[in-house]
């Protein structure tokens, strides 16, 4: 008899341990799982950058598995092997790292060689400063306001590096969401720069870029270091890293440095940062209504930096001289997912002229757009922070 009640209490009590169990307490970790799910499936079946979408997606997986409280396995429970691999992102230890890693694989000869290019990326910067605007009039605080308008930068790590010092409450959605689009980059910008491009337009045949010298790259992390940062200091963790990367690659005496930087540790960051942010998204902390809000005003924000790269390209190109017009197709690439949307600048044109590559030119505005995005990031940080 007292053999059979040990078995049944025991028996109870690890029903009561199981997930089966918790999710009746918690059943909207089933809505979650199906998002992770579904991540998965178009990072695999659809190719959706699958190297950000994969770790994310099965990050919601393990967040959402339901569990009893107080056993020190939740990524918000104080110990977990999850919290504190969560530190990095709450902290913003990880942004600076993948900036590293942008810095040591982006060649900014593109850009180089034709730098009124940096005007193109910074006219996409609009879609920051558009969203910030409608974030506010949506009720968020100012503060929440910048942490949300970033996701239009295009640029993951520089939107968890803003929230987690600005609105560490809602880093969460808000990483999911900037990941998110940049993942669908190739699906929502196509038809805007056809709406807004005429066939015309899109055929204009730009100039080949000249070539850069050795110095010119050597020279330029370590000025643009000295003068972005002297105007935006706040913007320190990211730019100096960002330089700093740039310089390993084009020293020619660090190759090592910056292979290493580029392939092994950009790696390794990518996948902790991108699990720890899809586990943070637990039901109870990501099924709200300021979760849906953030995931339109992320879609707006970028819908507002593609149009206005395309339309300052157009009305940069009135006063071009005909021989130096711009192609608007690579307005598109002002924002920073690099080198996604320069393949998309590229891809539109070949529609139009199969001999028509756009891909170096629109590196230019491209590679313009990481360092315009973390600009912005100091500068809200400095005005909000």
């Amino acid at each position: 008899m007292l053999l059979g009640s040990f078995l049944n209490d025991n028996l109870v009590k690890f029903w009561h341990f199981t997930g089966f169990y918790n999710v009746t307490l918690e059943p909207s970790s089933l809505i979650m799982i199906c998002v992770g799910l579904f991540f998965i499936y178009l990072a695999i079946k659809k190719n959706f950058e699958p190297m950000l979408l994969v770790p994310i997606g099965f990050g919601i997986l393990i967040g959402n598995i339901p569990f009893m409280p107080g056993n020190e396995i939740g990524i918000y429970e104080e110990g977990s092997v999850l919290n504190i691999l969560y530190q990095g992102v709450r902290q913003g230890w990880y942004p600076p790292l993948i900036f590293l890693g942008i810095g040591a694989m982006t060649d900014f000869s593109s850009l180089l060689a034709n730098p009124k290019l940096m005007l193109v990326g910074a006219a996409a910067q609009f879609g920051i400063f558009g969203a910030y605007m409608v974030a506010l009039a949506l009720g968020f605080m100012p503060d929440q306001a910048g942490a949300i308008a970033i996701i239009g930068g295009a640029d993951g790590p520089t939107a968890i590096f803003l929230s987690s010092k600005l609105a560490p409450n809602l880093m969460g959605a808000l990483a999911v969401s900037a990941y998110s689009y940049m993942a669908l980059v190739p699906v929502i910008q196509p038809p805007i720069m056809r709406l807004l491009t005429t066939k015309k337009e899109r055929l204009i045949r730009m100039k080949p870029a000249r070539k850069v010298s050795q110095t010119e790259k050597i020279l330029f992390p370590i000025f643009g270091l000295i003068l972005t940062c002297f105007f935006v200091p706040s913007g320190l963790p990211l730019l100096g890293m960002l330089f700093f990367g740039n310089l390993l690659r084009e020293s020619g005496v660090t190759t090592r440095l910056a292979k290493t930087a580029s392939n092994a540790m950009t790696d390794m960051v990518t996948i902790i940062l991108g699990m720890s942010v899809g586990a943070s998204t637990q039901a109870s902390q990501f099924l709200t209504l300021d979760t849906i809000k953030i995931f339109f005003l992320g879609f707006m924000a970028f819908v507002i930096a593609t149009c206005s790269g395309v339309l300052f390209v157009k009305i940069f190109n009135l006063v071009l001289p005909k021989d130096k017009k711009l192609n608007p197709l690579i307005g598109n690439a002002g924002v920073s997912a690099v080198p996604m949307a320069a393949r998309i600048s590229n891809d539109q044109g070949l529609k139009e002229d199969p001999s028509n590559y756009l891909l170096i030119h629109a590196m230019g505005p491209n590679v313009a757009g990481v360092i315009g995005s973390a600009v912005a990031a100091g500068v809200l940080l400095a005005f909000l922070g």
